[in-house]
């Protein structure tokens, strides 16, 4: 039985709960994906976009008009299938879409044109339960008749009026670098009296500019042709880069941090039913910080969450008392919600907003890099009849960062891949300086335990009873995959949980703790058994001790001449502890082998074994005390990560007992034939 090298530190199943996890949507209205290959050479492709074409006009006041022209060569079946179906997301809202053109040049010469029976406008699929959203949309094309040779052309026009943050506008674009596009062109023309930040990535090819008219009417058009396969330049450390081109009329993150908050606020005045909601989920605790706990764990738990990117809807809300009508709401909805509740008794509440980078004030201000919405409150000593000064004495504040689309986030605790990062400030705290850092820290400390009761019977059979208890970054990831399976599947999950731990049987039973108690460690069990886990036959038998990988970070590589070593990352603080009791047909022998300790100011490691009465404990134990190990100590971290390595590579040797062969009943006792007489002559 071989047990992968996943670290446990950074979760064994994660690809698992990857697939079990809600998609996510594509944050603005886009054309179809374009088909990815290693090589340009279009006979290497499914499918060779021969030209792409882009060209968007803004306005004065916000109006939009984008208009794509794509020609495509189609190379194999594969291409056909890719092509078979084009969709584009938009909002109704604020957007139109238009298919003008649909037509296919068959490789006989034929041609045919798409009817507008092929076309269809349906809510996304993320919306379907939830009727407040059918403003978000997908159009679709059906593409019949295409085979391998054809060229495929169309063209879409989406027009936007009245979007919520006009009359700023904003636009993100990158050229097809993989050589499956082989010419693309982009244009942009926009009113010369509206002042804008460009940025173009050196590695891009540079616009040809043009100006149009005068006064009011002057306009200012750029044009670029992309040919050829460019490496994209990046900034620093952080990927992925920003876009080839990037264009807003922000003028600053405050600004727009300022125009957020007048789209996410609700109005001042809750309404009754907002009130009396406030003082039923809150009213009848005292302590300010429980009154957080009882309005965060209400709408994080009670508010079903609509898996919308953010932004989608232009950074609208409805109302609260809608959204606590409905039960459900968007991440900004379930912040408007919370500001509400919250502002009944007070609190200071402010967004805070975060990109796919972790350096966001470095980019240029639009509302396209930010992907995650979190809450933020801070607690000041104040009664409870004054607000927060938290705006005053910000550094003498208590803040609670809060996840409560994640639904059964503990209270404080931000996703792993969001902490650390820089988050825009939506609110009144923002004083000098609009952004923040999400703290690295969680509200507990981290810790993981894995008990393993495991039978090893005399064909070979293993069966095994496995228990996890985990508090911190791995314990939200099961929470959450529990959390979105029906109980029906939990022994589906469990079985991926199993197989990335390197047990290869059946699940036999699973269950876990309530995902949404919060307040206690997320615990998941089940019951495995793997027929013909060892082969007697074969002696010696080794096997590994059953136990999960810890897994310790790798050293970095070298880096170049004349960079500095980075330090070693260890990421959250984490107490790991692992244990096994493995029950052996009497008689086997064992040698079990030689445990380990080693102890490190920034990381310890201990491992014992032991047999007694055909019964092996094993136990490893593994304890991350700081984040990082200072470059100039790679050294003496090897040789820690060498002994951890070391000890994990170790086996168990098994020998079965020979047993006595079978004993079989002696014959019984013949009576001797006499001799035949001889004849007489």
């Amino acid at each position: 039985m071989a047990f992968p090298s996943t670290p446990i530190k950074s979760l064994w199943l994660f690809a698992a709960i990857g697939l079990l996890c809600l998609p996510a949507r594509a944050q603005q209205p886009t054309s179809p994906a374009v088909p990815t290959a290693e090589k340009p050479s279009a006979p290497d492709t499914p499918a060779q976009i021969e030209i792409l074409e882009t060209r968007i006009r803004f306005e004065s006041n916000g109006d939009s008009r984008k208009e794509v022209h794509t020609r495509v060569r189609i190379n194999s079946e594969l291409g056909v299938r890719q092509f078979s179906v084009l969709s584009f997301n938009f909002n109704r809202s604020f957007e139109q879409i238009e298919i003008p053109l649909v037509h296919i040049t068959h490789k006989s010469g034929g041609t045919a044109d798409i009817l507008p029976s092929a076309i269809a406008d349906r809510p996304d699929a993320g919306v379907a339960s939830a009727p407040a959203y059918q403003d978000v949309r997908i159009k679709s094309v059906r593409i019949l008749g295409l085979e391998p040779a054809d060229i495929l052309e169309y063209r879409i026009i989406t027009t936007t009026s009245h979007h919520p943050l006009a009359p700023d506008f904003w636009i993100d674009h990158s050229f097809n670098r993989s050589g499956v596009v082989s010419q693309e062109n982009f244009e942009i023309d926009l009113p010369s009296s509206r002042p804008a930040q460009l940025r173009v990535d050196p590695a891009s090819p540079q616009p040809a500019i043009e100006k149009s008219g005068e006064g009011d009417s002057a306009r200012t058009l750029y044009h670029w042709r992309y040919e050829g396969h460019t490496p994209s330049s990046s900034l620093d450390g952080d990927a992925p880069a920003e876009a080839d081109i990037v264009l807003t009329t922000f003028a600053s993150w405050d600004a727009l941090s300022k125009r957020l908050a007048e789209r996410l606020r609700p109005s001042a005045e809750a309404s009754k039913a907002v009130s009396d909601k406030a003082v039923e989920v809150a009213g009848s605790v005292s302590q300010r910080e429980a009154k957080i706990e009882a309005i965060y764990n209400f709408v994080s738990r009670k508010i079903a969450t609509v898996d919308l990117p953010v932004g989608v809807a232009g950074f609208r809300t409805r109302s609260p008392a809608q959204i606590l009508s409905s039960g459900y709401g968007t991440r900004e909805d379930k912040f408007a919600l919370f500001y509400a509740l919250a502002s009944s008794f007070n609190f200071s509440v402010d967004a805070g907003l975060t990109g796919a980078q972790s350096n966001l004030s470095k980019q240029f201000p639009r509302p396209s890099v930010l992907a995650s919405l979190f809450v933020l409150t801070l607690l000041g000593s104040t009664t409870s009849g004054e607000r927060d000064q938290t705006s005053v004495c910000a550094h003498c504040a208590k803040r609670y960062w809060l996840a409560p689309d994640v639904e059964v986030a503990p209270l404080g605790m931000i996703p792993a891949s969001q902490r650390g990062k820089e988050a825009l400030i939506v609110g009144d705290n923002i004083g000098n300086h609009p952004f923040q850092i999400i703290p690295n820290e969680l509200p507990f400390p981290s810790r993981q335990t894995v008990r393993i009761d495991a039978t090893l019977a005399g064909d070979g059979t293993l069966n095994a009873k496995v228990k996890y208890s985990m508090r911190g970054d791995n314990e939200l990831l099961l929470r959450v995959a529990f959390h979105q399976s029906s109980r029906d599947k939990w022994k589906e999950v469990a079985q991926l949980l199993a197989l990335s731990d390197g047990f290869r049987g059946k699940i036999v039973s699973a269950a876990a703790s309530d995902p949404s108690a919060t307040k206690q460690p997320f615990t998941v069990e089940y019951e495995i058994t793997q027929p013909k886990f060892v082969d007697w036959s074969k002696e010696p038998v080794r096997i590994p001790a059953l136990l999960p990988q810890l897994g310790v970070p790798e050293i970095p590589s070298k880096p170049e001449s004349g960079a500095a070593t980075s330090p070693i990352d260890l990421g959250t603080p984490l107490d790991v502890d692992t244990r096994l009791t493995l029950h052996l047909p009497p008689g086997t022998g064992v040698e079990v082998p030689t445990g380990t300790v080693v102890d490190r100011d920034y990381a310890t490691f201990a491992s014992r074994y032991s047999t007694q009465n055909a019964v092996v404990t094993a136990s490893r134990h593994i304890n991350f005390l700081h984040r990082q190990v200072p470059a100039d100590r790679t050294t003496d971290y090897a040789a820690f990560l060498h002994a951890v390595q070391t000890d994990q590579s170790q086996r168990l040797t098994l020998t079965h007992p020979k047993l006595p062969p079978p004993r079989t009943s002696a014959p019984p006792p013949q009576t001797p034939k006499p001799a035949p007489r001889s004849p007489k002559l």
